[in-house]
């Protein structure tokens, strides 16, 4: 009973994670072409109106839960299309439900099935990482790298030790810095502002190289920051 158990759950998120979006690429590719570029998208949610911002937060979550849709073109239309502090609003808010359906399928799915989507690999080094002390860390840290696999960490921190409630406070927390960056360029281009935009996508970009490379004497830092703060309260 057991066995049949593990193995129906692996079916249905195989078919949320993997089959569902093959389906739809190859049945309906035209679906996935409004998503490829800023224009495409915008183009997308028009057509809805009022609607749109539902549209837009479905599609957030999707691009959470399945990774297919490009994070930084969403969140990018969500500026362009809603502004600053509603694109940041609906982009969270979507972050945070997609995160939790992730996290839920993996604790759902178990550990083999986890691996066997992901790569046993892949998805045991960040395990091991978050079962850590220094978990808190490496989190704020990873989620701060625009680009890095954040689908990942999710699957894997939903088989690991790390409970739901903490997870999603600092994955929501960890991306913040960058998400706003995001949005707020799309509010730029929406406004023509194409001087500040430039200034601020290249420090952007600039930015990100540097975290990349530092990002293991960040995450040092970020862990003696995190141990003074519990030693002091104690």
């Amino acid at each position: 009973m057991t066995t049949f158990l593990s193995i129906t759950k692996l079916l249905i998120l195989v078919c949320i994670v993997v089959v569902l979006p093959i389906y739809i690429y190859f049945q309906y590719p035209e679906f996935f072409m409004q998503f490829r570029t800023l224009e495409s998208i915008n183009d997308y949610l028009s057509r809805y109106h009022t609607a749109s911002i539902f549209v837009y937060l479905g599609l957030q979550i999707v691009q959470i839960v399945i990774s297919i849709i490009p994070g930084q073109i969403v969140q990018f239309a969500g500026g362009y299309a809603y502004g600053f502090w509603l694109g940041y609003l609906l982009a969270i808010s979507g972050i945070a439900i997609g995160t939790s359906i992730a996290f839920g399928l993996a604790r759902v799915l178990g550990r083999d099935g986890v691996h066997l989507l992901f790569g046993e690999k892949r998805i045991t080094k960040f395990v091991n990482q978050l079962n850590s002390k220094r978990a808190i860390a490496i989190l704020l840290v990873l989620f701060a790298i625009p680009g890095f696999p954040k689908d990942l960490i999710t699957y894997a921190a939903g088989i690991s030790n790390f409970k739901y409630k903490p997870f999603l406070l600092l994955s929501l927390i960890g991306r913040t810095p960058a998400l706003m960056g995001t949005i707020l360029m799309g509010s730029m281009l929406n406004s023509e502002s194409y001087l500040g935009l430039a200034i601020f996508g290249i420090s952007a970009v600039i930015l990100c190289i540097y975290l990349w490379i530092k990002r293991h004497e960040l995450t040092s830092y970020v862990d003696k920051m995190y141990n003074k703060f519990i030693n002091y309260n104690q």
